[in-house]
């Protein structure tokens, strides 16, 4: 039998839909934009995880996965505000036991390390690679800005074959500091050398298209599951369904 899980990831693989692609115009022309910060899922696809729930849990699947997705998040959130970092591998490690303890399930050591291990094979969504051949040959600069370890994000580059494709790779190990904390988004500016208006912030979730549009960041939420937006106080500048719709966004 089909779950809803299988369902909801099918929805997402869909590509044919385009949210209300481009909310408004970018802060300023977007001219100005001369580099992107990604989070990882607008290139990285996550779906593998949920599917080997789906395999190892098909009777809590659904029910493992959303306490796991959710504990991953707020823990960061939390380790941040309290100031006891830990980086992204432990935090999902962490959020993993304590979504099978509440789920109920038995976490064996080898279903433990096979999930975990999940995140090192992750590869990027169908459009990815030409989007970002594009945007380079547009003369945009590009580059990770992620939660995940420089472990967990070059892993992914190396098994989409996009080596060499990002100027950087930007780990919020590098600050100790979780997005949406400033710090966070503060390495783009650092590393790329321009204002917080000529980076592009491109989100896959909808706290973190808030959180760097409040940074400072014109930003691209990459809404690929079709989300509500988050009641913040924050217009993002544009959205659409992925790469292909950021690409016309930017270089249109």
């Amino acid at each position: 039998m089909i779950s809803k899980r299988r369902e909801f990831l099918s929805r997402i693989a869909a590509s044919g839909l385009v949210l209300q692609a481009f909310a408004k115009e970018a802060s300023g022309p977007r001219s100005a934009i001369k580099a992107i910060a990604f989070d990882a899922f607008p290139i990285l696809d996550p779906r593998p995880v949920f599917s080997l729930v789906d395999e190892l849990y098909p009777e809590k699947s659904i029910e493992l996965s959303n306490v796991w997705n959710t504990r991953q998040f707020e823990y960061t959130w939390l380790r941040t505000m309290s100031g006891r970092y830990v980086d992204f591998w432990k935090v999902t490690g962490d959020a993993l036991v304590f979504a099978a303890k509440a789920v109920k399930v038995e976490l064996t050591p080898e279903k433990q390390a096979r999930l975990m291990e999940a995140y090192l094979k992750l590869k990027c969504w169908p459009e990815v690679p030409s989007a970002l051949r594009s945007l380079r040959r547009a003369g945009i600069r590009l580059a990770f800005l992620s939660n995940m370890t420089t472990k967990m994000l070059e892993a992914g580059i190396h098994n989409s074959r996009l080596d060499g494709v990002f100027d950087y790779v930007l780990s919020t190990d590098r600050v100790k500091a979780y997005k949406p904390d400033p710090r966070a988004y503060q390495m783009g500016i650092d590393a790329f050398g321009l204002k917080s208006n000529q980076i592009l912030f491109a989100a896959f979730a909808g706290w973190d298209a808030a959180g760097a549009k409040s940074f400072g960041y014109p930003t691209f939420w990459v809404n690929r599951p079709m989300q509500a937006g988050e009641e913040l106080g924050v217009t993002l500048d544009a959205n659409g369904r992925n790469l292909d719709d950021l690409v016309a966004f930017v270089i249109a």
